[in-house]
């Protein structure tokens, strides 16, 4: 495992790759488990709840997420139901010294491909529910300051 370097959205290089759509992962082999392997490794070094592939350069939808209950690895993750509405603070490891108000489904399931390709679904409210959103967006580009109704300096 090794730790990868996290894309700032104030580099003009990094920014060009955090904006573009990620591809879908066509096969599940050592390379995708190395990937996931040093997201998870990056994540925790991080501190952060969730890290998608393009935050690390590799535009691949792949994701992991820990809200403090054990990690997801998110291969494919496709959101299919939403239901509620929350408003909260989100922070972005990609945009260092900021937040922002976000509105965010309450209630989100989600299916993705695990590391051995076998389909998993996944149902979560609150916190889990924002970073699906979250890190699920960063697979299309999407950023939270775009969504962002108020943003603050200073915080994460």
């Amino acid at each position: 495992m090794a730790l990868r370097n996290i894309l700032k959205l104030d580099d003009a290089m990094d920014a060009e790759i955090l904006r573009k759509k990620s591809r879908p992962v066509e096969k599940i082999d050592e390379r995708i488990c190395t990937i996931l392997d040093d997201m998870a490794e990056t994540l925790y070094d991080s501190g952060g709840v969730g890290l998608a592939a393009p935050q690390v350069g590799i535009l691949r939808r792949i994701v992991v997420i820990d809200i403090g209950e054990g990690l997801l690895e998110l291969i494919n993750p496709e959101i299919i139901e939403t239901e509620g509405t929350q408003d909260g603070q989100e922070g972005c490891l990609s945009i260092p010294g900021k937040s922002g108000e976000v509105q965010r489904p309450n209630y989100v399931k989600l299916k993705a491909l695990n590391r051995e390709g076998q389909e998993v679904v996944y149902e979560g409210t609150e916190l889990l529910a924002r970073a699906f959103c979250h890190e699920t967006e960063h697979l299309d580009g999407i950023l939270y300051i775009d969504k962002a109704t108020e943003i603050w300096e200073g915080e994460e």
